[in-house]
């Protein structure tokens, strides 16, 4: 009995941990294709930085109004489902799937009518970005298709199956970048580089690319309809059929708050789009504000994204994985589930802030060899990765444990204090574009710090201020010196991009090597990890550890 126990345990962790990496797998695909499509935009010829400004406007706005349209209810979805499911209630659990699915194909359907036809109010009112009307129009009918296939992909994260997450936005990004390509070379070839056809064919590729995700997410889940009607046979008379009114009033008060997070997130990146060129034409050009919010929107923003890509897996897992174990008050897995997750957080923004720092000019004269300006803002913004990583996967776990009200409040405090800021500091001489990127380091140390506070107090878990903070400084400034001294060297001997690259490359060995000499994971959370055991083995042989 106890062997059995000890297995059901074992196998949980590796549910857990393993969606974490399925997640993890496919965000890595997704940021690597989206950077090759944003390193070709940038580069090409007739796009570049002013392509950005009008691209990533549009996109911004597209991008709030599918939150609208969801109204949070895939996470939604993922927490009332998961917790139907841990008590075995198959029948109640596949109802809310049914009705969510119902509710967002109206709901997003209402969203794509608005944005095609508010297009030219969005883009000369409230961007004056006019040449944006038509990416707008371009990109509307993703968001009823997106909305439908968030339901799904928050049906079976419940039910710990992150393929149908993971496979599906690892195939619109793959999509999206060759459909990108393909489109902003044939309007090029027809319009003889028209930089506002061109945006708008970059971003009618990414409808094509939710078409195609949405087809395969929708097969995803007729394959499996017979083993879960199969499965809902199974649910013990004693549930009750809950009706279609009180599950969409259970819906939305879980799926309101948790929108409101997603939709202030949302609100505060369009906030640069709207607050940036406004504040830099007091001190400038309107050409050179267009430019400088390009770099901003275009470049930095993309390389500060990838390591918020690679935490979100924590975040989306942690939604059920903490429902789940709250239902059967399991306390000591809410305790591991939250310490690991934030301490791989931890061990990955810091990192990626420190390398974003250190080698702003490398990575940009590599990523964007034909339009390398902005290390200077690059580097002013790379420790919002740290805040920003923090604050994404805290929110995951709040929610998990019922807390949707905190993230929201957080992120609008955090949210007023940059808006604030954007409009006072901006228009100085001096500062300009950098004001923006001061203002959004506050905001996500807001956003983290409330976030941080309210969930120890919840989880009553303490944390070793060593081992989660000092250890992690420790082993990134480790890495930075020895990946630096290395590059540096080999700038005078190996051409220049590959003195950035093997740079690059010895960064991560370095800091691999660091936090294993460091030991800042205990055995038990190796262990933990998918294919723990075998790791912990060779690390025993090794001498890192010593054997059990």
């Amino acid at each position: 009995m106890i062997q059995k126990m000890k297995k059901k345990t074992k196998s949980r962790k590796e549910s857990f941990m393993s969606g974490v990496m399925t997640l993890m797998i496919s965000q890595i695909i997704v940021k690597i294709f989206g950077l090759v499509y944003k390193i070709y935009l940038t580069n090409r010829p007739g796009f570049g930085d002013t392509g950005n400004a009008i691209y990533n406007s549009g996109y911004q706005i597209y991008a709030l109004l599918l939150l609208l349209s969801s109204i949070g209810i895939p996470n939604a979805i993922s927490k009332l489902v998961s917790e139907r499911t841990s008590l075995g209630d198959y029948k109640g659990a596949h109802k809310i799937f049914k009705v969510a699915f119902m509710l967002l194909t109206v709901i997003g359907t209402i969203g794509s009518l608005i944005l095609f036809f508010g297009a030219d109010f969005i883009a000369n009112t409230i961007l004056q970005i006019p040449e944006a009307k038509l990416t707008l129009m371009c990109i509307s009918p993703s968001i009823v298709l997106v909305a439908m296939s968030s339901v799904i992909r928050g049906y079976f994260n419940a039910r710990s199956n992150m393929k149908a997450t993971g496979d599906s936005q690892a195939l619109e990004q793959i999509l999206k970048t060759v459909f990108t390509v393909l489109a902003v070379e044939v309007v090029a070839h027809l319009t003889s580089n028209n930089v506002t056809l061109m945006a708008a064919g970059a971003n009618f590729a990414t409808t094509i690319s939710v078409i195609g995700s949405f087809i395969y997410i929708y097969k995803f889940y007729k394959v499996r309809k017979k083993g879960i009607h199969e499965e809902i046979q199974t649910t013990k008379p004693e549930f009750k059929d809950e009706n279609t009114k009180s599950i969409i009033s259970s819906i939305f008060k879980i799926s309101i708050p948790i929108s409101l997070t997603s939709i202030v997130s949302s609100v505060n990146k369009n906030i640069d789009s709207i607050t940036v060129v406004r504040g830099l034409k007091k001190i400038t050009t309107e050409a050179v504000a267009k430019e400088q919010y390009g770099i901003l929107a275009g470049k930095v923003d993309t390389l500060v994204a990838l390591p918020l890509s690679f935490t979100v897996a924590f975040a989306t897992a942690l939604v059920p994985g903490l429902s789940s174990a709250k239902a059967k008050n399991d306390d000591a897995a809410i305790e591991k589930r939250v310490k690991l997750s934030l301490l791989i957080t931890i061990l990955i923004g810091l990192p990626c802030a420190f390398g974003l720092c250190v080698f702003a000019k490398e990575i940009l004269q590599l990523v964007f060899p034909n339009a390398a300006a902005g290390a200077n803002i690059l580097q002013s913004i790379s420790f919002l990765v740290v805040f920003a990583t923090l604050a994404q996967t805290i929110n995951g776990a709040l929610q998990g444990l019922g807390d949707f009200k905190t993230p929201v409040i957080a992120l609008i405090l955090g949210v007023i204090v940059k808006t604030i800021l954007n409009i006072v500091i901006i228009p100085i001489q001096g500062i300009g574009i950098l004001g923006a990127t001061v203002s959004s380091q506050i905001c996500q140390f807001i956003a983290f710090f409330i976030g941080f506070i309210k969930l120890k107090k919840m989880t009553k878990i303490k944390f070793d201020f060593n081992k989660f903070a000092i250890k992690p400084v420790l082993a990134s400034a480790i890495m930075s010196a020895i990946s630096y001294g290395i590059y540096y060297l080999l700038d005078f001997i190996l051409p220049h991009k590959i003195a950035i690259m093997v740079g690059l490359v010895s960064a991560i060995i370095a800091y691999v090597v660091a936090v294993l000499a460091l030991k800042i994971f205990s055995e038990e959370e190796i262990k933990d990890l998918p294919k723990g055991d075998k790791i912990h083995k060779v690390l025993v042989k090794l001498k890192i550890y010593k054997e059990a």
